[in-house]
């Protein structure tokens, strides 16, 4: 490690534990996380003369090394803002690049190629004034130090990882009920669709969804429309729910542990393929989205997360973007219930399915910037409480007619780059003509004539 700085303290909710050496230091990396980063850079802010860990920024590693050098400005520059904002300004950074070895590659050959983004990390914070302590490349089992002269702790050819579970943070972390959930890599798959041969099935669901619903969710449709088929998500959104209310079963007849795809595909097998195509055509409204982000806490928090799960991984080819709903709904559940590293995949994954989608990008950050959820939260309940009080003071609306009514004025929340009303800015977007299978991003905005016929779907109410 780098001789000006020997020694970093991590916290493990409240219980200090110090550092000594690089090899404790790539030990401690999944405790900070919560998972085992894969293709990622990531950069941990020290705060204090011993280096108490602070904020943390993670991204993948571009593939095309003509990214690096404005990737590096840009994550030394928010890691350094977003600090400042949350208490003070780092004192110090330290590094990882987290990278397994391609075809015909070694741990060591992946260190050397990796070598030039370290330097460029290094001099991006160096030019904010904060010194880099420690760059680390953990790579096959092994890490490499970038800064570390010494080849007594820093060999050429790398130094093996601890064995899991035998190192100081993870005894430390075990002590505090902190687990890592396995590697990026995993947590990501779990939001994904799997490949199964009943994704055909799913597929003609949502061919035949889409057909049905499209049509009453874009713009211009009739508000009463609009409306019978939010009451219908959410009746259907919340039949879905209940059959998530009893706990994973975690535990095999026989007392082994199940593994994670045996108990992804328990979830599964409560959501049939037509009713994950009608919540998921039906989560496309805003304003039934923001209804079902009401499910954030406790053991109702806890299943929606896994609905959620299951929802966008049935958004099969080429229906994928459609995800970005069920996603984020997904993080901010998981965000809302203490789950910070399933709400980041989560939200990571949802802007990697529609980069456009306001309000995953404005959950995204406001987690990344360790904002607490309950200013969100206790918008959402007041939002309930007003609307059913209302309920019961509202006469029934004549049959064949759905009364729609207003959200209260100024109880949304105004998260970062919300509009003054709190909901987010250019979030309405047309989407084509309906009855055919999407095939690409949004075809129509304001200003643009409707597009023709061609493969684009139908629009969507807005994000």
């Amino acid at each position: 490690m780098n001789a000006n700085h020997h020694e970093t303290n991590a916290s493990t909710r409240g219980r200090e534990i110090t550092l000594r050496s690089p090899s404790e230091l790539a030990d401690a990396l999944p405790f900070v996380l919560g998972f085992h980063p894969t293709d990622s850079v990531v950069l941990v802010a020290l705060h204090g003369a011993n280096g108490r860990f602070g904020g943390r920024i993670r991204v993948g590693i571009p593939r095309s090394t003509g990214e690096w050098d404005s990737m590096a400005d840009h994550l030394a520059e928010c890691l350094v803002e977003n600090s400042a904002k949350r208490t003070t300004p780092p004192d110090g950074i330290v590094g990882f690049l987290c990278q397994d070895p391609g075809p015909g590659e070694t741990a060591r050959q992946v260190h050397e190629r990796l070598r030039p983004l370290a330097q460029r990390l290094r001099t991006a914070c160096g030019a904010l004034d904060i010194p880099v302590y420690e760059v680390l490349c953990i790579s096959d089992g092994r890490h490499f130090s970038y800064c570390c002269p010494d080849t007594r702790c820093c060999p050429p050819e790398g130094t093996p990882l601890a064995l899991a579970g035998t190192s100081v943070m993870a005894a430390a972390a075990a002590y505090a009920g902190i687990r890592v959930r396995g590697s990026l890599r995993e947590m990501e798959a779990s939001f994904k669709p799997t490949g199964a041969p009943c994704e055909e099935e799913q597929r003609a669901a949502l061919d035949a969804a889409a057909t049905a619903i499209v049509p009453r969710v874009v713009e211009g449709a009739e508000e009463h429309v609009r409306a019978e088929l939010r009451e219908t998500t959410l009746a259907l959104a919340g039949r879905l729910l209940g059959r998530f209310g009893e706990p994973p079963r975690l535990i095999a007849e026989d007392g082994t542990r199940r593994g994670p795809a045996a108990v992804e595909a328990d979830d599964d097998a409560r959501v049939d393929p037509g009713e994950a195509a009608a919540v998921i055509l039906g989560l496309q409204d805003r304003a039934t989205r923001d209804r079902l982000a009401e499910w954030m806490e406790g053991a109702e928090g806890a299943a929606a997360v896994r609905l959620w799960r299951v929802l966008a991984r049935r958004c099969v080819s080429p229906y994928e973007e459609y995800a970005a709903a069920p996603l984020t709904l997904a993080g901010w559940a998981a965000w809302s219930t203490g789950d910070e590293p399933t709400a980041r995949v989560a939200l990571g994954l949802a802007l990697q399915a529609d980069p456009e989608y306001v309000f995953a990008r404005l959950l995204h950050q406001a987690c990344n910037e360790g904002l607490d959820p309950e200013s969100l939260r206790s918008c959402l309940r007041q939002e309930r409480e007003d609307r059913v009080a209302a309920a019961k003071k509202t006469p029934a609306p004549a049959a064949g007619r759905t009364r729609v009514r207003g959200v209260r004025a100024g109880s949304r929340p105004v998260l970062p780059g919300a509009g003054r009303d709190g909901a987010p800015r250019g979030s309405g977007r047309g989407r084509g003509r309906t009855g055919v299978r999407p095939a690409g991003r949004a075809a129509r905005r304001p200003g643009r004539p409707a597009p023709q016929h061609g493969g684009r779907r139908g629009t969507r109410s807005g994000r």
